[in-house]
């Protein structure tokens, strides 16, 4: 990819992609990790002398502006953390409104655009709006690389109108999980969680030739335990994804771990009755909510000695409090290996090592969690092919 230092920006305007898709709560943003994530390109651009144009999407309109899917209370995030007024502008990004405000732009001033879905031609991937969005800048930089995956004209569409290069966090995240891929430290454990298989079989398969344990937990976990014959009762599973996990227990049985025990619930609420019992033998009427004490202990002691980890995916229900505890389990275990690369990958699990209070005890926590997927299935991603 082309970087920030390839890119000459004294006194040009930089169009930036960045992604600032951040939870907001009655207008209030929740949690700002996406914007700071940001600020080491944006701060690198104002030293060289550019002036820095922010577009972003945010939310999934369905037919053009609507108040609740508006950044405008990001760029007040944005102006507290980066210690600068920032301009918000409320017009589309493709109209003269805009691009008459921006080419006023002086060196050392930040705008945020209005939110990039708002335009038809979007996600199209639309060559008109691409050229629109071509005329706010002088050279282009992506650094969203939670939408690095996306074909769309704020993504890759523009980085063929202007000169442009890879922001810092997407340089960062590339490099931090190519390293998952290319002769990785061993020995190398993956940890997958969540719901479903389909969700992750990809993953799953381009993985397991690469690992050496492989440890599956959360709902997905059934669907396996169920391949090999165990009674789940009324857990969570796919059954169109049996025979897929049946092979790969075949192909793959020595590096792949499972749930030995469970933690039960007799529904899915916080306070359903629980009970620990064997994986493969949970009763009819209950559901499996998280890893049971055996497990736990086992999937411990399979991380101890790990050079490479990747964890994906909670190993139960960790929202709720009483099925939390195979997920802190694991997250205080990768936290505490000595020397080893550990890298959290996007979605629930950044959520889940955020609330374990171990994110600082990590190498490296994924803003992308579409991307980072994508980009370990072996796929191509849209944006990093566009960086070249």
């Amino acid at each position: 990819m082309q970087t920030l230092d390839q890119l000459d920006v004294k006194g040009k305007r930089v169009l930036v992609r960045v992604d600032y898709n951040v939870p907001v709560r009655d207008g209030a943003v929740q949690d700002d990790t996406r914007v700071t994530a940001s600020l080491p390109t944006i701060q690198k651009l104002l030293d060289g002398g550019a002036a820095v144009v922010l577009m972003s999407h945010f939310g999934r309109p369905k037919s053009g502006p609507e108040d609740k899917y508006s950044l405008k209370p990001v760029a007040e995030v944005l102006s507290r953390v980066l210690g600068k007024s920032v301009q918000f502008i409320g017009s589309l990004p493709s109209s003269d409104e805009t691009l008459q405000r921006v080419q006023a732009l002086q060196p050392g001033e930040v705008a945020l655009l209005e939110n990039v879905r708002f335009e038809a031609g979007e996600e199209k991937n639309d060559p008109a709006l691409n050229r629109k969005l071509a005329r706010l800048g002088d050279a282009f930089v992506l650094d969203a690389f939670g939408s690095a995956h996306r074909a769309h004209s704020s993504v890759s569409g523009v980085a063929g109108e202007l000169p442009h290069a890879a922001g810092q966090l997407l340089q960062t995240e590339v490099d931090a999980l190519s390293r998952l891929l290319h002769d990785p430290a061993r020995p190398y454990v993956v940890i997958i969680g969540g719901a479903k298989v389909s969700d992750k079989i990809k993953v799953i398969e381009n993985l397991l030739p690469r690992v050496d344990r492989l440890l599956i937990g959360g709902g997905m976990a059934y669907t396996f335990i169920k391949a090999r014959g165990g009674q789940i009762g009324d857990s969570i599973h796919e059954d169109d994804q049996q025979e897929l996990a049946g092979r790969l227990l075949n192909e793959y049985g020595d590096k792949i771990m499972l749930p030995s025990d469970v933690i039960a619930a007799d529904a899915f609420s916080a306070d359903a009755n629980t009970q620990v019992v064997p994986s493969d033998g949970i009763p009819d009427g209950w559901q499996g909510l998280d890893a049971g004490p055996d497990t736990v202990q086992a999937y411990t002691q399979a991380l101890q000695g790990a050079q490479t980890v990747f964890w994906n995916g909670p190993l139960g229900v960790f929202e709720f409090e009483k099925f939390a505890g195979g997920t802190n389990a694991v997250a205080a275990a990768v936290a505490g290996l000595q020397g080893a690369y550990t890298v959290i990958g996007g979605g629930d699990s950044v959520s889940a090592i955020n609330k374990s209070g171990q994110a600082d005890r990590v190498s490296h926590i994924s803003t992308g969690g579409g991307a980072s997927l994508e980009l370990l299935e072996g796929q191509q991603l849209p944006g990093v092919e566009a960086m070249a």
